[in-house]
């Protein structure tokens, strides 16, 4: 069974930083695209970054371009975010997400962890 658990949430003021992490088990790691997106209170789930397999290619939400930065460790099965200049407008829930290297949708979510940036 898969698992992506999400961690290093928290509350930070606005031009802060933070680094989340997602661990993964039940799948093999190294053939998935992992992915982040976030979701605000009454507002829909959005993309905010992935990275391949291999970690060589990543691509981000313009919103975040610049700021925020997501790598993995294959080794470890986990992936990072790293969250700089944080504003009050990425307040949201952020999720975790795999994407096996041959399809075209995330099939397999984290719970998330709560991001909440004050002005």
């Amino acid at each position: 069974q898969v698992h992506l658990v999400e961690s290093g949430g928290g509350l930070v003021p606005a031009g802060g930083s933070l680094r989340l992490s997602c661990v993964a088990s039940g799948i093999t790691f190294s053939t998935y695209t992992m992915g982040w997106f976030r979701q605000a209170p009454g507002k829909e789930r959005e993309f905010v970054a992935a990275i391949n397999w291999g970690g060589a290619s990543t691509s981000y939400a313009d919103s975040v371009k610049g700021r925020f930065t997501m790598s993995r460790d294959n080794a470890k099965n986990t992936v990072y975010l790293q969250m700089n200049s944080l504003k009050p407008e990425d307040t949201a829930v952020y999720i975790c997400a795999a994407r096996f290297l041959t399809r075209n949708e995330y099939r397999n979510w984290g719970q998330g962890t709560q991001v909440t940036v004050s002005s």
